[in-house]
């Protein structure tokens, strides 16, 4: 788990969260430097505004040169600006600063540059200007010019780059540092974060799911959220319970089976070696055998039915499905079953809306769902009772109703029906049925799609509906 997702996940988001501080912090720092030299250019064009008139005024002989080069130098610390004066062709006539005096007469300003400051343009930029200056400086120009003979010339004020971006350099500093500080809180928040909603619910998850695969079936995951991870706890207790009860349906199903096997066995057993040991006398033998038989066929009877069963729910029963007579079919049923309504002397009632019904089914399958049904109420039938069958189309289906009159069946017998092994009697030893004839009824129709329930008709008896999808013409 460590190795694979937690890891996996802690990479992914530390390289988003990285990237995007990264993105930001380079979004800022351009930002705040293109603030910066914005709020300096400003800064400098107060500047310009304050020397403007004081270069005007020495160019009309206002002014001596002296009291100029003071004035610009006081103007120089305060804007911390190396300023020069240039007329109107680009020559320095006046510096700020006595390392520049070499510069007095000589054209420092580009031609293209003079082009722009004629049509009254300000000029900025951040490199190394002309052949002036050995060093990257911010250059900043503007055009001095008055109302009578228009451009005059400029006051060019330039300053380190390096000396620019000290400040700068600090707060790229903070920037990235914060950056990084909070790049390594977030991997340690999501770090602790991952482990307490994501990987030690999963490795609960995980752990509870060895157990179970190793037998301990009663494992649960104690996991108490609203999440997706919760959902998943309870979608995996949900598998538990259902892996619990088919655990518990299994065994009960062994013991079942086991228990209607060995009855029929422990019958033939104790009649032949009755008969092999003399206990039986030689005139009854025949009895004994015949009762013999009779628990072979009911033994042979119940392995089919398991046969059967397990085929059906398994899905390797592949059903034949074509267009049947239900009512052809149930007519041939009542004929086989003919002898036990004759030695129970039973009415039977059998009703149909038409003469021939057809209905979509496999035709083996459907006879066996309609033999089990009516076997079932014949065997259940008080003597002297009524069964009554009958089908009747709604819609697209066909609705088959077999009755038969006795004692309503309790609500535990209405719940439990369809169990495998289960009998109304609770008699584990009744010879009378398997307990397997209405399992793999319902197991058939279930496999064509079709629906089937039971219920008390006012006292008198029980009622068995099953569905089949109408044939079209």
């Amino acid at each position: 788990m460590k190795k694979g997702l937690f890891s996996q996940m802690i990479a992914t988001y530390t390289i988003i969260i990285a990237v995007s501080f990264i993105i930001v912090s380079g979004l800022l720092s351009v930002w705040f430097e293109s603030y910066y030299f914005q709020q300096r250019e400003d800064e400098l064009y107060r500047g310009a505004a304050l020397i403007k008139p004081v270069a005007i005024n020495y160019m009309q002989g206002g002014m001596s040169y002296d009291f100029l080069n003071d004035t610009l130098q006081n103007l120089e610390r305060y804007f911390n600006a190396n300023i020069l004066l240039v007329g109107k062709y680009g020559y320095v006539y006046a510096v700020s600063d006595e390392t520049n005096v070499k510069l007095l007469d000589k054209q420092i300003i580009l031609s293209g540059d003079i082009e722009q400051l004629r049509k009254g343009n300000i000029i900025a930029r951040k490199d190394v200007y002309g052949d002036t200056f050995n060093m990257p400086v911010h250059t900043y120009i503007v055009p001095i010019s008055d109302n009578s003979n228009g451009f005059e010339g400029a006051i060019m004020m330039n300053t380190s780059l390096s000396e620019i971006k000290r400040p700068l350099i600090k707060v790229y500093y903070i920037i990235w540092v914060l950056a990084t500080f909070a790049i390594i809180i977030a991997c340690i928040v999501i770090y602790h974060l991952s482990q307490k909603i994501i990987v030690k619910p999963l490795g609960k998850i995980n752990y509870a799911a060895r157990k179970i695969a190793n037998g301990d079936i009663e494992k649960r995951v104690e996991i108490k959220s609203e999440d997706e991870i919760g959902e998943l706890a309870n979608s995996f207790n949900y598998m538990a319970d259902s892996i619990t009860k088919i655990e518990k349906n299994r065994r009960e199903f062994i013991s079942n089976v086991s228990h209607e096997i060995r009855s029929p066995i422990t019958s033939i057993k104790g009649f032949i070696g009755g008969i092999l040991d003399g206990v039986i006398p030689p005139e009854k033998e025949k009895y004994y055998l015949s009762l013999a038989y009779d628990e072979t066929q009911r033994l042979t009877r119940l392995v089919n039915d398991l046969l059967d069963l397990s085929a059906i729910e398994s899905g390797q029963l592949t059903l034949n499905i074509t267009k049947l007579n239900i009512n052809e079919i149930i007519r041939r049923t009542v004929i086989k079953f003919e002898p036990k309504i004759n030695e129970k002397k039973l009415v039977v009632d059998v009703y149909f809306d038409k003469d021939d019904s057809y209905a979509m089914g496999d035709m083996d399958r459907i006879m066996q769902v309609v033999t089990n049904l009516i076997d079932n109420a014949i065997k259940y039938v008080v003597n002297e009772g009524k069964v009554s069958i009958g089908t009747k189309i709604k819609g697209d289906k066909i609705f088959i109703s077999i009755y038969n009159e006795s004692n309503p069946l309790s609500e535990d017998a209405l719940k439990h029906i369809w169990d495998r092994f289960y009998k109304k009697d609770k008699s584990r030893t009744s010879k009378v049925s398997t307990g397997l004839g209405l399992p793999i009824v319902q197991s058939i129709l279930t496999q064509h799609g079709e629906d089937i329930w039971v219920k008390n008709v006012k006292d008198t008896g029980v009622e068995f509906t099953f569905t089949l999808t109408k044939a079209n013409n």
